[in-house]
């Protein structure tokens, strides 16, 4: 599947997913400064698990994220939580999108929903990071890595985001959670690695203490938009997932990249990385560990396991939606497709991990 083709630009709203334009437009004029009417819905082709519109208007253009209609899992798909963190860490200079309002009530477009900006830039979808030069490729690299730093240093109690999550023993509640969600999901059916690596991680769970920060929880080149000319990180988008945790496993979630091929996910394994002008694995872990101040990253094979299984968890969750009919997004079906050979990339992690 070419994920730049799959995901990028808009599509006619789907049946499923349509809502009443007029409501949304009334909603706006009472919520949204300097409004003015009238709107051009259409539905972007990316975003699994919130369905997400564009919304064009004559003073400009806006991007609406919502809840599915339909059966949902408990705790999924809240988008009450992306709007606060992104409203919160924006007052703070960092890279999110300006928000315009929540809205709770099911009675106005049929389920909860959230206005931001819509960002002019550039959504890289493969982590190669393919039509740039060695150099355009280390600089936007070091983009990345310098804006997950950026996130992790925010002290949560400090920007209004202390109660965000519960913050401590974060990986063991990840995996009971996710583990939990992979079990209950049984229109997805089970898979023998996942339940091999839910009884692996179990018993293997990492101990001492655990920083508690901002937990992006699906930070990838393809979640954020760069600037169009340049290795500027304009925007971190799908903030679904976040809470308060292990900055580690986050930072561990994204160096996935190095873990996967291609054609699992979007990944970097098998590349020449250092002629694509890539740092390599352990260059991109030193720079994060410098610019967060840490000593390296000790509990490193553990957490990718875990952020493999987590991964593979939220594709099976893909699944589920798509047997209960109510998955967002046109090429899910195509994305199930990775989900027994991750599982079977995590065990083989899990196997070789040094702990």
């Amino acid at each position: 599947m070419d994920r730049t083709q799959a995901n990028s630009g808009t599509r006619t709203v789907s049946e499923r997913l349509r809502f009443d334009e007029a409501a949304l437009t009334r909603w706006m004029q009472d919520h949204v400064e300097g409004f003015c009417g009238p709107v051009k819905v259409s539905q972007f082709k990316g975003g699994q698990s919130n369905p997400t519109y564009k919304v064009e208007t004559p003073g400009g253009n806006y991007v609406l994220r919502r809840k599915p209609p339909g059966k949902l899992l408990p705790g999924a798909h809240a988008v009450e939580r992306e709007y606060r963190v992104m409203t919160a860490l924006g007052a703070q200079g960092f890279p999110a999108p300006k928000t315009h309002g929540l809205c709770e009530d099911d009675s106005i477009i049929g389920t909860p929903f959230f206005l931001m900006d819509m960002v002019d830039g550039r959504i890289v979808w493969e982590a190669s990071f393919p039509d740039m030069n060695r150099d355009q490729r280390a600089a936007h690299f070091d983009a990345m890595n310098a804006t997950i730093a950026q996130l992790h240093s925010y002290d949560p109690d400090a920007i209004g985001l202390g109660d965000y999550g519960k913050g401590k023993d974060y990986v063991a509640r990840q995996v009971a959670r996710w583990s939990g969600q992979y079990e209950q999901d049984v229109e997805a059916g089970r898979i023998d690695a996942m339940d091999r690596l839910v009884a692996w991680l179990k018993g293997h769970l990492p101990t001492g203490e655990q920083q508690v920060r901002i937990t992006h929880g699906d930070f990838r080149c393809d979640n954020m938009i760069f600037a169009a000319d340049a290795p500027n990180v304009l925007a971190v988008l799908d903030w679904e997932l976040s809470t308060l945790g292990d900055p580690a496993a986050d930072f561990t979630y994204h160096l996935m990249m190095y873990r996967m091929p291609a054609g699992i996910f979007t990944g970097l394994k098998g590349l020449d990385l250092a002629d694509l002008g890539i740092p390599s694995e352990e260059e991109y872990v030193e720079r994060y560990c410098e610019r967060t101040g840490r000593n390296g990253l000790p509990q490193k094979d553990y957490l990718v396991v875990f952020n493999l299984f987590r991964l593979a968890a939220i594709l099976h969750g893909i699944k589920g939606r798509l047997a209960r009919g109510n998955a967002s997004s046109a090429h899910a079906a195509q994305m199930v497709k990775g989900l027994e050979p991750l599982a079977e990339l995590a065990w083989s992690e899990a196997q070789n991990a040094k702990l």
